[in-house]
């Protein structure tokens, strides 16, 4: 049985207003509890509402996602522009780099992968429900 405190509901707007940054430097390389379940619940949200917002694309995440994997987030932090978009390439680029500090080595990259892999479907659901939306 999960003991974790049910998370209050919060709007796309309360959402945008969390510090990704923080959640992630906290988060990434915590053990599973708290600072893990804001990071991939809420934290990962804020981030998909962002993006979004932005106009980016789910699979420049998961694209992301995949180069975190394979390089590390000192690799991807240094891409010219780690997503389309100059406002969400420095967004995510400080994203990156609240990882890299961190003494986590492969351990906080696959998690970084792993989380931008789930702010990529999170984006990708959001499009999906909009769609349907439309067409109803």
């Amino acid at each position: 049985m999960n003991e974790a405190p049910h998370p209050p509901d919060r709007t796309d707007d309360e959402l945008a207003l969390l510090d990704i940054t923080v959640l992630l430097r906290y988060g990434l390389t915590a053990d599973p509890g708290p600072r893990r379940t804001a990071l991939f619940g809420d934290g990962a949200a804020a981030a998909a509402v962002v993006l979004d917002r932005l106009g980016t694309e789910p699979r420049s995440v998961a694209f992301l996602a995949d180069t975190v994997r394979a390089g590390g987030l000192a690799h991807a932090a240094e891409l010219p522009e780690p997503l389309p978009g100059r406002e969400a390439a420095v967004l995510v680029r400080e994203w990156l780099l609240a990882g890299t500090g961190l003494v986590g080595g492969i351990a906080a990259d696959d998690t970084a992968a792993t989380w931008l892999r789930a702010v990529a479907t999170i984006i990708e659901m959001k499009q999906l429900t909009r769609a349907r939306g439309r067409k109803t």
